[in-house]
């Protein structure tokens, strides 16, 4: 791990002035991600802005009769919520299924949020990567692609992002609260904070440098059935080959996220018209454009299967 400077942050905005101020500054809460990454030298931040001090923990109702979930506060409180466990349960349930329960101990909302990708080859640094060196190559391209992406990808990147709790707050149409350098805060649809990945993977989101997210804000509860069905290699500490948010309602409508197969909780909404009509079309319609690998091209009836099951649990 290469040497850094240190300072705990007294409010968000100075936080973020800070972080704006040193380009090469992070921002660090639970550091499950970051800590890691440093250690490899994969992020190598000359400074680290601790934003600990903050007070973001708290998990609030909101005027409109949602819950203003605070970024610091950690995975395993949000599960455990009372309020999130009744009104929004796809988000509990995508929380359990991440991780383990001592990463959820000290995990934040916002830093799940902005966990990166778990592709081998960017946690290689003897192989190019355009996420961790930009111009490099891509090493997945041509290599072992199995736990890659199948749709949103790039001849730049096919790497996935690997957060469960982002791909149910996608199917939530939860808002993203930041604070900027100047002070001035901003909001941020859950649909538009993530990128896809273009010929410049190495931007993963649309914040500023500096930016510091504060909270997210979830709506009004929709009801319905709320199921998250998450399939990987083994029960436990492993992440998504397919994961499915759903929230089904009792006319057959509803809302589904996919996990495990892009560059960012894949939803596409004018694709839900056809999830009265099942799993297949409604597959077929969220994965049109799909460019899948050899070694990753089972995912596409995995998706489908899937979805299928979470139709069958949401009906019965």
């Amino acid at each position: 791990m290469r040497a850094f400077t240190y300072e705990r942050a007294e409010t968000p905005k100075a936080a973020a002035a800070a972080a704006a101020a040193q380009p090469e500054a992070k921002f660090i809460a639970g550091g499950t991600n970051l800590l890691d990454l440093m250690k490899l030298q994969i992020e190598t931040p000359t400074h680290l802005i601790d934003v600990n001090p903050l007070k973001l923990d708290t998990i609030e109702p909101t005027a409109e009769g949602g819950l203003r979930i605070g970024a610091l506060v950690r995975n395993t409180a949000l599960a455990a919520d009372e309020r999130v466990r009744r009104d929004y349960g796809v988000l509990s349930r995508a929380l359990l299924a991440g991780a383990s329960g001592q990463l959820r101990n000290r995990a934040t909302t916002a830093g799940n949020l902005l966990q990166r990708t778990r592709c081998p080859y960017f946690y290689d640094p003897a192989q190019p990567c355009n996420k961790r060196q930009p111009g490099t190559g891509c090493s997945a391209l041509g290599g072992f692609t199995r736990q890659l992406g199948v749709i949103g990808v790039s001849d730049a990147c096919i790497a996935t992002h690997p957060s469960d709790m982002a791909v149910a707050m996608r199917v939530l149409d939860a808002q993203v609260e930041t604070v900027k350098p100047d002070g001035l805060p901003r909001a941020i649809a859950i649909a538009d904070l993530h990128r896809l990945p273009g010929d410049a993977p190495h931007l993963e989101t649309t914040l500023e440098q500096g930016e510091l997210i504060t909270a997210v804000t979830l709506p009004k509860p929709v009801g319905g059935t709320q199921i998250y069905r998450k399939v990987r290699d083994r029960a436990s500490y492993a992440f998504a080959l397919v994961s499915v948010a759903a929230i089904v309602q009792r006319d057959g409508s509803g809302r589904v996220a996919l996990g495990g197969v892009a560059p960012k909780p894949w939803r596409v909404e004018a694709a839900e018209a056809e999830l009265s009509r099942g799993a297949k079309p409604m597959a077929a319609a969220l994965l049109d454009g799909a460019k899948a690998t050899k070694e990753n091209s089972f995912k596409l009836p995995l998706v489908e299967r899937t979805l299928g099951a979470v139709l069958a649990e949401a009906r019965a």
